[in-house]
């Protein structure tokens, strides 16, 4: 039961974070200037988006609920703290402000965090550690996606 507890409790969080992000970017992917953009060929159609933070921040707010279950540490909840400060941002920096480079920077960031969550800190969490591996995955999507971006524009 707490288990479940603390699913709903980070489901809320991670799921306000994106909508925080989403409000930061304002229409973001629908600008012109976005549109305008020379973007990867392995760039998804708009709707991929939605499903997939759906099923990240799901298994993310399980996995997190499975990793501060035996206890909360100053430490873990700092660096989830910076992990959601993170992502919130990188919309409001690429999309709202259109400044590419800080928002690769930024994804990098997140991406080098996250596999920091999977290689260091999933250590003793069996298969609660592969959770993770659908944020992981499309952090590296995106970060491509990023960086393709920073380079062709």
């Amino acid at each position: 039961m707490k288990l479940l507890k603390s699913t709903f409790f980070f489901l809320i969080i991670n799921f306000g974070s994106l909508a925080i992000g989403s409000w930061l970017m304002n229409n973001g992917p629908l600008e012109e200037w976005y549109q305008n953009l020379s973007q990867a060929p392995w760039t998804p159609p708009g709707y991929v988006f939605g499903i997939a933070w759906t099923i990240i921040m799901i298994c993310f707010s399980v996995y997190l609920a499975k990793l501060f279950e035996p206890k909360y540490s100053l430490k873990l909840v700092l660096i989830f703290a910076f992990q959601c400060v993170l992502n919130i941002s990188w919309n409001y920096i690429f999309f709202n402000r259109h400044l590419i480079l800080l928002g690769f920077i930024t994804i990098l960031i997140l991406t080098v965090l996250l596999n920091y969550y999977y290689f260091k800190i999933s250590k003793n969490m069996g298969a609660y550690k592969y959770l993770l591996l659908p944020y992981v995955i499309w952090l590296y999507i995106a970060t491509s996606l990023n960086l393709y971006i920073l380079i062709y524009n």
